[in-house]
């Protein structure tokens, strides 16, 4: 794991803007195309409007979310809301959106769409995670039934409707294997309580009581945590 730590949001945002916006113009030139995965939240709020300023062909990057709340993409707590409001704007309002949220009932009955649709992408260009303070990222949940099928590196799946047992809203989440699956992994965290999860991330090996470990113990791709104070 390489560590960037930041003496403020400001820097860390503006650093983590340059670095992403380099590596999609990077994709672009040599494969006509780029993706970003995103997750939502307050934290890369910052980094969204810095990102959306970056010139680049926007048009060939497709944009998505690591996971998704089960609501209507106008509801207050859909994080494609999020996005379309505060990185799909300035120079970057032109770039594709491929949303997880679709029109089934319930997220378990949208898997099958949503599969589909993940599978004509190949590796990810980047992806950029969160890091809750109980220890989950995208949607993989500690104590979630669906966390064991989120987790499996060898499921074939790439995407897993999650119930939390502690947070509102049914959720789409990608799976591990899919979120590992890129050129570039990013755990975007910022405060003294991130760093210690994170601390506690590192010195134990138990995914299901702190799925971030998953991400950050495994051997598949590199990770950087871009973190700030």
């Amino acid at each position: 794991m390489d560590l960037k730590q930041f003496e403020n949001t400001s820097a860390l945002d503006m650093s983590l803007s340059a670095e992403v916006s380099e590596r999609l113009k990077n994709a672009i030139e040599k494969q006509g195309k780029a993706s970003l995965i995103l997750s939502g939240g307050r934290t890369p709020m910052g980094f969204f409007h810095q990102l959306s300023q970056q010139v680049l062909d926007w048009e060939k990057v497709t944009v998505t979310l690591a996971d998704e709340r089960w609501v209507d993409n106008a509801h207050k707590d859909s994080n494609e809301k999020l996005v379309r409001e505060n990185l799909l704007i300035n120079e970057a309002h032109c770039a594709q959106f491929l949303s997880l949220k679709n029109s089934a009932e319930t997220a378990i009955d949208g898997e099958t769409e949503l599969e589909a649709a993940l599978s004509e992408y190949g590796k990810f260009t980047v992806v950029i995670l969160g890091m809750g303070d109980d220890g989950h990222t995208a949607s993989l949940f500690p104590g979630a039934t669906a966390l064991a099928s989120g987790l499996d590196l060898h499921s074939g799946r790439s995407c897993v409707a999650v119930m939390p047992t502690a947070a509102p809203h049914e959720r789409m989440s990608m799976t591990l294997p899919r979120l590992l699956n890129t050129e570039c992994l990013i755990i975007h965290i910022s405060g003294e309580n991130k760093q210690k999860v994170l601390d506690q991330a590192q010195a134990g090996t138990d995914a299901t009581e702190l799925p971030i470990r998953s991400v950050l113990q495994q051997s598949q791709v590199p990770v950087t945590v871009y973190w700030a104070s």
